[in-house]
């Protein structure tokens, strides 16, 4: 199968790379590219320069601030990202918490809220997973006591990623512990420099500090920030969880990755010969982009399909699980491309020679796990298949 893009899609594809070659700074760009995550900073100077055009929140609506671009220009505008490479819009704003408020929040809270998510003043963190409440979510246990205009929350969660750089968070906490597990759990917003608030830092295998333990101790919450009704925050939980399968085959990511391999193989070697001379190598290459090509095709049929085909959970199972797979592959090869220099650590490691190459490869591994384990997706697709 091929797919042949409207010329409108072309058109906008090639103003989507115009605008990144002219307004994306250079150091970012450079930073990305050597394999490194964006800084915070990056990440909210890019953002505002994409919301001057609406592409911050491309599938928000134009009064919300968005461009109400439909899925394939989405699926465009995010492939072009991968591929420049730039810090993409902080999702936790954008794909999650942004459509929950349009469809639950109050007008108050939409009103409050978007403006400031779309431009990134302010940052937010999920908090759902807690201690034996990751997979089986509806077990979480952090409760939250209304008294008054207020709700008093006390509990923890875990794996709670950017919390050190966020602002607020949105969660999930127990307003009901008498009801059964789903139905007595709200979804609050919380300000994350609420007296109470405890973040410690998780390091990861590859160094970084992407993860974090949040504890609230006896936080107050504004009855305020309670996000649809009390006791119905399930409902919230499902909406956003299916939003954030969106874009999890990342195959602008694969390409990007896959160009940066065959840069590095093609470069002269101190004794001569390149690494692209080994026809080993180019034979995993040439397999690669065809798997990655396949993925890139079987993502846009996906959103060919009818739209109550779409929210069969299978379709995202198979995108996660290879999309994955993929970029294991593709970052394992660079590590390897990487040699020894790509086990170097040091301080201020923007000047290694191959940058954080064998770090980031530890950090995919994690992919197998976010946004729904491998297993799990597993579990999804024998269902479908066998019934």
């Amino acid at each position: 199968m091929d797919l042949e893009f409207t010329p409108a899609q072309r058109a906008f594809r090639a103003e989507v790379r115009a605008f990144i070659d002219a307004r994306l700074p250079a150091d970012i760009r450079a930073r990305l590219r050597a394999g490194h995550p964006p800084r915070k900073q990056d990440t909210v100077t890019w953002q505002r320069i994409l919301n001057e055009r609406g592409w911050a929140a491309p599938h928000w609506p134009a009064r919300y601030g968005g461009a109400e671009l439909g899925q394939m220009e989405r699926l465009i505008l995010m492939d072009e990202l991968y591929r420049a490479p730039a810090p993409l819009p902080q999702v936790f704003n954008l794909t999650m918490l942004g459509p929950v408020l349009m469809k639950f929040g109050t007008p108050a809270q939409c009103d409050h809220f978007l403006p400031r998510l779309a431009n990134l003043d302010l940052w937010f963190c999920q908090g759902f997973s807690e201690p034996g409440a990751g997979s089986d979510l509806a077990s979480l246990r952090t409760r939250a006591e209304r008294r008054g205009d207020h709700y008093v929350v006390n509990g923890q969660k875990i794996w709670t990623t950017t919390a050190h750089l966020a602002d607020w968070v949105f969660a999930l906490v127990r307003t009901d512990p008498e009801a059964r597990k789903q139905a007595g759990i709200s979804f609050l917003l919380i300000d994350l420099k609420s007296p109470g608030v405890t973040i410690r830092p998780i390091h990861s295998i590859d160094g970084g500090h992407h993860l974090n333990e949040v504890f609230f101790d006896d936080v107050q919450v504004p009855v305020g920030n309670l996000v649809g009704e009390e006791n119905k925050g399930w409902e919230c939980a499902k909406f956003l969880l299916g939003n954030e399968r969106t874009g999890i085959a990342n195959v602008g990511l694969c390409r990007e990755r896959l160009d940066l391999a065959r840069e590095m193989a093609g470069r002269a070697l101190p004794q001569g010969g390149r690494l692209i001379d080994d026809a080993g190598l180019r034979a995993e290459m040439a397999a690669l982009d065809a798997e990655i090509r396949a993925l890139e095709l079987t993502n846009y049929r996906f959103l060919l399909t009818p739209a109550e085909q779409q929210a069969l959970p299978a379709f995202a199972s198979v995108l996660k699980l290879k999309g994955v797979a993929l970029q294991q592959a593709v970052n394992a090869l660079l590590a390897r491309l990487a040699g020894p220099a790509g086990l170097e650590r040091r301080d201020g490691d923007e000047e290694r020679v191959h940058g954080p190459l064998v770090p980031r490869y530890f950090y995919s591994r994690a992919a197998s796990i976010y946004g729904g384990t491998s297993e799990v997706q597993k579990d999804i697709l024998a269902k479908a298949i066998l019934g």
